[in-house]
């Protein structure tokens, strides 16, 4: 397996990193646009092989998309990240440019890719690398609610005093801070649902700290997070080049599944070899169902700002 990941800020650097120490690839290719960058980074990396023990072969390329030709999966980290006080759609107008320009590239050298989106605001960045690059739909997917749906385990696991590995929970909708949507009535702590556990504020707090995460963190570090988001990118990576089959949340192309079309919005699918293979649905009640409208309303505003680019 060959894996490509566009952008070595924190975020790609950190995802890269998870790669090689995963040896999820036989070979690993860190680009980006700073002269040096990914090639300093990707030589960093490969002076820990012989501490951690892993034979991926990391290389660094300063926006020379002829060293990714024939990648199996390529992750698009690219584009100026959040600072305090920004929202993910105030980032539309540079990172589209970016995105879709990133996709043409990779795409002349790799046209059988899996193209993984983690690049905000990452739904309306998913829908413009759909509908500019023309692939299938499973091969298109933003990365947002498998982070979100980490994010929600650790509030729960706070709460609780729980191992987050002992808890299944997932965040569904858009990725962003007022439209994601946490399933608290679905979670569970080992098959026992996490709401016998929990009072209606404890539930609350649980569900509101899930939603701002990333802009808490953001906050406190100064800019977006990287740890997590990487590692999510991650195991998206790791279940693609695995066929694990993993069920994860995930940005996909809708085509009348939970009542949206032309949208692309986190829902549950399964991961394999060829993408995203199929959505799962979970049988939303009302107030999930129209709160999942709401949602998307709120992703197709962002989309539309697209037109105007």
């Amino acid at each position: 397996m060959k894996v490509t990941v566009v952008g070595a800020g924190a975020v790609g650097a950190t995802c890269a990193d998870n790669i090689a120490r995963k040896e999820l690839a036989t070979e690993l290719v860190l680009l980006d646009i700073k002269e040096g960058f990914a090639e300093g980074k990707a030589q960093d990396m490969m002076q820990t092989a012989a501490l951690l023990g892993f034979d991926t072969k990391v290389i660094g390329s300063t926006n020379d998309y002829s060293k990714t030709a024939g990648s199996d999966v390529v992750v698009i980290t690219s584009g100026i990240p959040r600072k305090p006080g920004m929202t993910r759609e105030e980032l539309i107008g540079t990172n589209a440019g970016i995105v879709k320009n990133v996709c043409q590239n990779i795409l002349q050298h790799s046209p059988n890719a899996i193209i993984i989106i983690i690049s905000n605001p990452m739904d309306t960045m998913t829908y413009l690398a759909l509908n500019s690059t023309g692939l299938p739909k499973n091969r298109i997917i933003g990365m947002g609610g498998i982070l979100d749906s980490s994010r929600f385990k650790y509030q729960l696991s706070q709460q609780l005093g729980a191992s987050p590995s002992d808890l299944n929970a997932v965040v569904i909708g858009g990725h962003g801070d007022t439209t994601m949507i946490p399933l608290i009535r679905k979670a569970t702590w080992n098959s026992v649902p996490v709401t016998d556990f929990l009072t209606a504020e404890q539930q609350e707090k649980i569900v509101n700290d899930t939603m701002v995460g990333g802009a808490t963190l953001t906050k406190l570090i100064g800019t977006s997070a990287w740890y997590a988001p990487g590692a999510a990118g991650a195991a998206l990576v790791e279940a693609i080049v695995r066929d694990e089959k993993k069920l994860f949340t995930c940005c996909v192309a809708l085509d009348g599944e939970y009542g949206q079309k032309d949208i692309c919005m986190g829902v549950p699918v399964i991961v394999g070899k060829n993408g995203w293979e199929k959505i799962i649905d979970f049988k939303l009640n009302e107030t999930e169902q129209a709160a999942f409208n709401k949602s998307a309303v709120a992703v197709r505003n962002m989309n539309d700002v697209l037109k105007t680019l």
